[in-house]
């Protein structure tokens, strides 16, 4: 390459970093590289190890080490002094080397800390390469070790060291504890055992691929990562699909998800709606969009409503909105759901045969629900789970704990003993809160009492275990529908008299009212379809929309009676906030000095039990192998659950 030639690349690479100086000024960024000795001023504090040198990727290099030569670059190592200076020589000398045939082939030498690298040694190397587009350099690497803590950033950190040993790719970087397990189980792959050459030249290869169309979207610019993405997009296809999709394909799958990875990205992507929507302010709504004036809606469900109470439900549910809105609503129900590709024919059926809104009864059709919406982007989809961060379906779920508030305040005043049992079902979001609120309320009509606490899904049996402990009320499982009978099969709170299971009073779920609500706020137009909305959307109602209740039994006392419906009341109409008093977790922790209202995903994600809890949240690995699949969906610790390796079809 000629000296003019040369001069010119320069003059480029000048131009590019004067507009990046410029442009990030003007946002009130940092123009320059960031430096590793401000960001970490005793790194002799630190274990530093060193590394065999390999190939990085440029896009990893954040800053340079020291302070000394950092308003020579522009933030992404563009070079920033005059063309006539010794350091536009020297620039120019190694583009000249660059671009020769053997290349440069001295390596820089890097800190990394956290997955990010900055020089100490080639500056200018790095600059060059970042200017003719190089997508990595090589170099020899000094790892910063940060110490272990619960962090999030630290624990993902760790789980990366973890990968990078088998892998030795820096490629991967994400900000979420679990994910590399999750990564690992789309690949078939197992911690612990290293890759070949091949699996990793696949892996790169197909990963470049997605990323290519990731850039497109210009994901980077909205702060979006496209390991994030890949993640999200993996729950639809298999990593095979990189491997025999044309790039126009891969992008068109991700730009019908796209929506979806920029909810799941948000650091909180779920807007909590508590409540229904006011039908009149959909009126402008309506207006403006014309929703329709009659909907079809399909129900999809795991078994039949013979062998699953929880089916049973959601049946009765269906039933009770086909009533309730019969001129304005047709309603369809496609049963046995029970395989991944079952689960597809019957949505993509529900779909043909006109559906408009589809409900789907269970977490573990979620992953189908979502591949399904994006297929059909018109139809709205919801599955009945929760913490849910996608925009193609929305999540609904009853806020079951005021219910067992109530049951709670009936065991604590009618307990013969300061030992009152409690039957959780799964430690998953949402039941840590019932669990509290029932011992919040027994607390409150008997102070000394504490709650036993076993599991219905872990081995053995729940019951029998408590009955040792001598306890002579046992909270179990809520009935699925507004009826008595359930009461009388042992379901609910129950007081247990000379080996006889007398039946108190259970919270019960209302589905027909919750899809009543919902298919209303589409009919009235407050569920508005928005193109290019990410905003991620859980429904999480309570008894002030009538979608909990409690079923109380002719074994409760009048006065009893009396307190709790009164209280019911003041919970319906927002007088009573149950956890708005004074809490000691088991620990002896503060949780609330009493002042506080725990927000909505706090109370869903409640992960700790109160004082007068006995018994704890079971370890995954400690569960019977039928509530897995629950669990790894919705558990509350699911961070930490190692993914099961998915076989997608």
């Amino acid at each position: 390459m000629s000296l003019v030639n040369i001069r010119e690349e320069y003059d480029l690479a000048l131009k590019a970093g004067l507009k990046e100086v410029k442009d990030l000024t003007a946002d009130k960024s940092d123009p320059y590289p960031v430096v590793l000795d401000e960001l970490l001023p005793d790194l002799s504090s630190y274990s530093v190890q060193s590394l065999p040198s390999q190939d990085i990727p440029i896009e990893r290099i954040v800053g340079m080490k020291s302070a000394s030569r950092t308003t020579a670059f522009s933030a992404s190592f563009y070079p920033l002094l005059d063309p006539d200076s010794e350091f536009a020589s020297k620039w120019m000398r190694l583009c000249e080397a660059h671009l020769s045939d053997t290349g440069i082939q001295d390596p820089i030498q890097c800190y990394e800390y956290y997955g990010n690298f900055y020089v100490e040694e080639g500056n200018k190397r790095v600059s060059v390469f970042h200017h003719f587009g190089a997508a990595t350099i090589p170099c020899k690497i000094k790892r910063i070790l940060p110490v272990l803590t619960d962090d999030p950033k630290t624990k993902t950190y760790f789980e990366f060291l973890d990968f990078y040993k088998d892998t030795g790719l820096y490629d991967i970087q994400f900000r979420r504890p679990g994910d590399y397990a999750k990564l690992l189980s789309n690949l078939k792959k197992d911690l612990g055992n290293s890759w070949t050459d091949e699996e990793i030249r696949s892996f790169t290869s197909r990963y470049h691929y997605f990323k290519e169309a990731f850039i497109s979207f210009d994901g980077k610019e909205q702060g979006l990562l496209p390991e994030e993405a890949l993640l999200l997009w993996l729950k639809l296809y298999p990593i095979e699909k990189l491997g025999e999709m044309s790039p126009k394909e891969i992008k068109k799958s991700l730009g019908e998800l796209w929506m979806d990875v920029i909810a799941d990205s948000e650091r909180d992507p779920i807007k909590m709606q508590t409540a229904p929507e006011d039908e009149n302010k959909g009126i402008f709504n309506k207006l403006i969009n014309q929703p329709p004036k009659h909907l079809n809606i399909a129900f999809i469900y795991q078994r039949d409503s013979e062998i699953s109470p929880w089916t049973k439900g959601h049946e009765q549910g269906a039933l009770y909105l086909a009533d309730a809105l019969a001129d304005q609503v047709t309603v369809r129900n496609y049963f046995y759901a029970d395989t991944v590709e079952q689960t597809e024919h019957l949505l993509d059926l529900a779909v043909e045969e006109g559906a408009q809104l589809v409900f789907t009864t269970t977490p573990q059709l979620l992953h189908s629900t979502l591949k399904t919406a994006v297929k059909y982007p018109k139809v709205r989809f919801l599955n009945c789970s929760a913490d849910t961060p996608l925009s193609s379906v929305r999540s609904y779920y009853c806020r079951t704990y005021e219910g067992k508030f109530i049951t709670g305040i009936i065991a604590g005043a009618m307990s013969r003993s300061d030992r009152i049992g409690y039957i959780g079902s799964y430690p998953i979001l949402g039941v840590p809160a019932s669990i509290n609120a029932f011992a919040l309320g027994v607390q409150m009509t008997n102070p000394s009492a504490k709650v036993l606490l076993e599991w219905s899904c872990l081995p053995g049996d729940p019951t029998q275990k408590l009955l040792k402990q001598e306890v002579n009320i046992i909270s179990d499982r809520d009935i699925p529908v507004q009826d008595q009978q359930y009461l009388d099969y042992g379901y609910g709170t129950y007081l247990v008299s000379d080996d006889v299971f007398v039946p108190l009073a259970s919270p019960c779920w209302l589905w027909g009212k919750l899809y009543e609500n919902v298919a209303r706020s589409v009919l009235s137009g407050n569920w508005v379809q928005k193109k290019n909305d990410p905003e991620a959307i859980n429904y999480w109602w309570g008894m002030d929309s009538g979608v909990i209740d409690v079923e109380l039994s002719e074994q409760v006392p009048e006065g009893i009676r009396t307190l709790v419906t009164t209280l019911m009341q003041d919970i319906r109409e927002h007088r009573l906030d149950i956890f708005k008093r004074k809490i000691l977790s088991q620990d002896g922790t503060l949780r609330n000095n009493g002042t506080i209202s725990f927000s909505p995903s706090e109370l869903l994600r409640m992960d700790w039990l109160c004082e007068n809890v006995v018994g704890n949240l079971p370890a995954f690995d400690e569960l019977l192998p039928i509530s897995q699949p629950l669990v790894r969906e919705l558990g509350v610790f699911r961070a930490a659950i190692p993914p099961e390796r998915k076989e997608l079809p």
